[in-house]
């Protein structure tokens, strides 16, 4: 798997706090990179670049309004990665459950 794949990109962008952060200052509503920025004690170019992840992600959308840059979350990439948790999550319990009842049938000959 390419290190440029979808899902690497989503995971590697929100692999950061700050990133997360922005997203969730995201997830209430549109807002300007001014608006988002107040947010955070960083410098306005370390922001920008943490606004150029989200967006190369997916992440986010900048739209242009007159003078007003605006910033709004896209959820699609997020709710491909969520699915991808899940199908995981799902087939990780099954080998546990699995798992789980070969211990148990180990412990229940032992007794015997």
């Amino acid at each position: 798997m390419k290190a440029n794949d979808t899902l690497s990109i989503i995971f590697a962008a929100l692999a950061d706090p700050t990133r997360r952060n922005i997203l969730s200052r995201l997830s209430q509503g549109a807002a300007t990179v001014g608006e988002v920025a107040e947010h955070f004690k960083i410098s306005a170019p370390a922001i920008s670049q943490h606004l150029k992840v989200l967006e190369r992600a997916g992440l986010i959308e900048r739209t242009t309004k007159a003078q007003w840059r605006t910033l709004s979350i896209r959820t699609k990439p997020l709710d491909e990665a969520s699915a991808w948790v899940e199908k995981h999550r799902r087939e990780w319990n099954q080998h546990f459950d699995a798992l789980e009842e070969h211990l148990k049938s180990m412990i229940t000959k032992e007794e015997q």
